[in-house]
């Protein structure tokens, strides 16, 4: 049981995005950019850090704000950076995929939603087919109806709310106090609008949190027939997330209690009958992410998994990801630093990495059980034209335990996650993660 996991946000990258060090940032990126083909899909990210109220379980770079007015001088240096990377794109074919988050997005006025909106069309040309996919994650206590209309006006078609927990107590303890109702209403009114998918978020291991309390949660939302839940763990860093120092470390659950809460929760899912992606991800059987998980087209992004196949994404924003073909940069971490880069009209990337072979060989093994929940090796050598066995030889012997502990079945070149495997998937990946911290 110790190996049971359900934190999702590693391994979106590989290598860890916060392992990446600082500098050859723009050069990275220009050069990646400028070696992609020109008909290539280009998804696109944009991150708006403001948000209103502080949670305390953050551990995202947020800029706290009052007034959305506060937003313009981002937003004109969001405007200068989309212009210095249009310019080294050339013409693209139409944007089928487009996310907003990284803080609280609705915290936008109406107007400057629909102007960022129009700038990003303008510079890169949005799709309107109606199989496109623009998302945006969405905090409830900063959205009403009026703003589900404007976004779906827009071009938004798919949703992500934060409910991280519906216990009082709990979102007492978290500063993030959102009663059922405000979400009941922002979910009756996506339903009724047509956005064909919407995720919940829903995160273990808050401060006060119970298995009973999350199992009501859990049990609620669920009631709200969502097409995604998405369970995250909390890390609690107060030394690194400045929030979080709010928290009392005595009121948080202990391993044994954290594991009971997700028990609880994985039973209650199983039971209404959503399917286990991966990584805290669960889906509805008729959502597009179990199909594709059937149909052995499952990906993912920077965001998690998708239906789209794998490609370049490109990131706008303070402390924003780009991986295109096989770099992978980042922008400023601090909006200081981001707006002193694009007010000397450079690129804000502060570091750019390219993969070596190696580090290819690893990336498509993650990607293989992390998508498919199996690896095999034989296609793998052929591949990468090596014998993947021998190179993968540490990782395979990192993997024997969980072969013991039964969350994976080696079959000669084969390797298969087990349904006990998801839950502990994390550990899995990080077995080809030559600098991951080994599981206890």
């Amino acid at each position: 049981m110790q190996y049971h996991d359900h934190d999702g946000s590693h391994y979106l990258t590989y290598p860890d995005a916060a392992r990446l060090a600082t500098g050859d940032g723009p050069a990275a990126l220009t050069r990646a950019l400028a070696e992609r083909s020109p008909g290539a899909p280009l998804a696109l990210h944009v991150r708006l850090p403001f948000c209103r109220q502080a949670c305390r379980f953050c551990a995202s770079q947020r800029v706290p704000s009052r007034d959305s007015r506060q937003a313009e001088p981002y937003l004109t240096r969001l405007d200068r950076e989309m212009v210095l990377v249009s310019r080294l794109l050339g013409r693209l074919p139409a944007v089928q995929r487009l996310h907003w988050g990284g803080g609280a997005p609705a915290f936008l006025s109406l107007d400057q939603m629909g102007d960022l909106f129009d700038r990003l069309d303008a510079r890169f040309g949005l799709s309107g087919a109606r199989g496109r996919d623009f998302s945006i994650e969405i905090d409830p206590r900063e959205a009403d109806v009026f703003t589900l209309r404007h976004l779906q006006a827009l071009g938004f078609n798919r949703l992500s709310l934060g409910v991280q927990e519906l216990d009082l107590r709990v979102q007492k303890a978290i500063n993030r106090v959102q009663p059922r109702v405000l979400t009941e209403s922002l979910v009756d009114e996506a339903e009724r609008l047509g956005f064909h998918s919407l995720n919940l978020d829903l995160i273990v291991g808050l401060p006060l949190q119970t298995p009973r309390g999350f199992g009501e949660t859990v049990e609620q939302v669920i009631a709200m027939t969502p097409a995604r839940i998405t369970l995250r763990r909390y890390a609690h860093l107060p030394e690194r997330y400045r929030p979080q120092r709010e928290i009392d470390a005595e009121d948080l659950p202990d391993a044994a209690t954290r594991l009971a809460i997700l028990e609880a929760a994985r039973e209650r899912l199983d039971d209404a009958g959503y399917v286990h992606i991966g990584l805290g991800q669960f889906a509805r059987p008729d959502d597009s992410l179990a199909q594709a998980l059937g149909e052995g087209r499952l990906a993912r992004g920077l965001q998690g998994y998708t239906h789209y196949p794998p490609g370049d994404q490109l990131g706008l924003g303070v402390a924003a990801l780009s991986r295109v073909g096989d770099t992978l940069a980042r922008n400023a971490l601090s909006l200081a630093d981001y707006e002193a880069a694009l007010d000397a009209s450079q690129l804000p990337a502060s570091a750019g990495y390219r993969l070596d072979a190696a580090e290819r060989l690893h990336r498509d093994a993650i990607e293989a059980l992390a998508c498919r929940r199996e690896l095999d090796l034989a296609a793998l050598s052929q591949a990468h034209g090596l014998d993947a066995g021998a190179a993968l030889a540490g990782a395979l012997e990192r993997l024997a335990p969980f072969c013991r502990a039964g969350l994976l079945e080696r079959h000669g070149q084969c390797l298969r996650v087990t349904p006990d495997g998801l839950w502990g998937l994390t550990h899995l990946l990080a077995a080809f993660d030559p600098q991951a911290t080994p599981v206890a």
